[in-house]
């Protein structure tokens, strides 16, 4: 018997929904260059219509759009100011034109338009309301919709007794994070600045200037004061708009308490993520002062170029986002572990494309270069290896979900364990694998793949959520005493 048949597949089975949306800033022809703007043209020509036809449309869209947004007339109102400056000067604008105005300049994004894969699990900030032997837990996400753009969104269930999986309510409509004000790390901007090889007077007095956590005001302050000396230098201004783009890059977003899990989406709000964010891994992490804190690592995607992203959250409502930094952080699929080890913070990655490895990351804040943990070296994974999330503590060792790609790119899913206090050292590894695409999950967006972006364990259990084909999303499970049993020494 291998692994494969001693896993089990679970019947529920999540597929895209169309009727999940979000509603978005739409600006007509913003991609070409007209002779005439025509933000200014459309909004002229709302400005002629009288009042009672401007009160009549504006019934209309809530009467057509009601209960599929959070606070519409408050996002009416948002893009309305985005775009008041073309309202001509001295115009006084009614409460119910300034809210049309906006509703044209307002359009809905369904988020699962194209896709829905590779989720990650972590256990849930509410624990309320439930049975013994059960666990609720949060499972993250990949959206994909319309362009190819990703976000992250969120959904819940229910785990044991025993085998048991169930899903919680989905429903409602959706509403994108508002953004906040951001804390920085400055040791985070000291490692972008090592990245980006800046290292000269302003930038040196930028971040002796700065406190070890500073605010945008902050940051804002310290710029207003660089010494005239220093911005003369011929190198110093590139520097200041560099350090802005830096800083800028990080930011944090807020959801209110009444909107529940399942109902917030993260939305790629800068200009390294706008094509999207990709394969988010949560784990909740134990951090060396004895706080749980959740933590998910994902692929910013400009369209052209990819950058490594970390976001923190202690109650899955307040996000920060930031970016990795060092020579680890530079290729997709980072999955750190959920503890300190002999004081070090350690992740797995692929940072050469194809091999899975070890970093560790330094007192800079920054990733050195990986260790390899797993090469490619078998048929179903001669292409490239990494991981399938962060990895799990168990009493035998860390157990790693690895992914492997074969002929046809097909994809796979196998198991490896590292030793607790050493994770350089490979103890066990599942030769055969498993899991794989069977005939109904093979089919989808990305024909022949199954992949996970993380699991755990819940009651001597481990449970699995995966992305088939990417376009789907399953469940599997199998008691983690049998999976271990299945591992067999290796010499990695």
């Amino acid at each position: 018997m291998n692994a494969q048949s001693s896993i089990t597949r679970h019947d529920i089975v999540m597929e895209p929904d169309g009727r999940r949306v979000v509603i978005k800033l739409f600006v007509p022809g913003e991609e070409t260059q007209g002779v005439k703007n025509r933000t200014q043209m459309l909004i002229e020509r709302i400005l002629q219509l009288d009042e009672a036809e401007i009160a009549r449309l504006l019934d209309d869209v809530l009467t057509r759009f009601a209960g599929r947004h959070h606070d519409l007339l408050g996002v009416f109102q948002h893009h309305y100011e985005l775009v008041q400056h073309r309202v001509p000067n001295g115009l006084d604008l009614s409460p119910t034109a300034r809210s049309l105005i906006g509703a044209y300049f307002s359009h809905e994004f369904a988020v699962e338009a194209a896709a829905l894969c590779n989720p990650s699990m972590v256990p849930h900030p509410d624990q309320t309301g439930l049975d013994p032997g059960e666990l609720r837990v949060a499972i993250s996400l990949r959206q994909i919709g319309e362009g190819h753009i990703s976000s992250v969104g969120f959904c819940s269930a229910v785990l044991g007794p025993g085998d048991s999986i169930r899903m919680e309510d989905r429903d409602g409509p959706l509403m994108i994070g508002q953004r906040v004000g951001a804390q920085h790390w400055k040791n985070q901007l000291e490692a972008a600045l090592i990245d980006c090889g800046i290292d000269n007077e302003a930038s040196a007095y930028v971040v002796s200037a700065l406190p070890d956590r500073y605010t945008d005001q902050d940051f804002e302050d310290v710029i207003g004061h660089v010494p005239g000396e220093l911005l003369a230098r011929p190198t110093s201004q590139e520097t200041i708009d560099q350090i802005r783009h830096i800083v800028a890059d990080e930011y944090a977003v807020q959801f209110p308490c009444a909107v529940p899990l399942h109902q917030r989406v993260l939305w790629p709000a800068t200009h390294a993520e706008s094509n999207g964010m990709e394969d988010a891994r949560f784990v909740q992490v134990l951090d060396p002062d004895g706080r749980h804190i959740y933590q998910g690592t994902y692929t910013a995607y400009d369209g052209k170029h990819i950058s490594g992203r970390v976001i923190f959250s202690r109650d899955l409502r307040h996000f920060e986002v930031t970016r990795l930094h060092g020579p680890a952080a530079r290729n997709k699929g980072m999955a750190l572990f959920p503890r300190y080890i002999n004081g070090r913070k350690m992740a797995l990655c692929r940072s050469d494309g194809e091999t899975l490895g070890l970093a560790v990351r330094d007192n800079r804040h920054r990733w050195q270069p990986a260790e390899p943990l797993l090469v490619p070296h078998r048929g179903w994974d001669l292409i490239q290896v990494g991981n399938c999330g962060s990895p799990i503590e168990t009493g035998e060792g860390w157990l790693v979900l690895t992914h492997g790609v074969g002929p046809m790119r097909r994809y796979a899913i196998g198991a490896m364990l590292l030793d607790l206090e050493n994770p350089a050292r490979v103890i066990a590894d599942l030769p055969e694998g498993l899991l794989d695409p069977d005939e109904i999950e093979r089919e989808g967006y990305v024909p022949n793949v199954v992949y996970s972006c993380g699991g755990l364990i819940h009651d001597g259990r481990f449970w699995l959520p995966y992305g088939a084909s990417d376009v789907r999303i399953g469940f599997a499970s199998m008691p983690v005493e049998q999976l271990l049993a299945r591992m067999v020494p290796t010499g990695y």
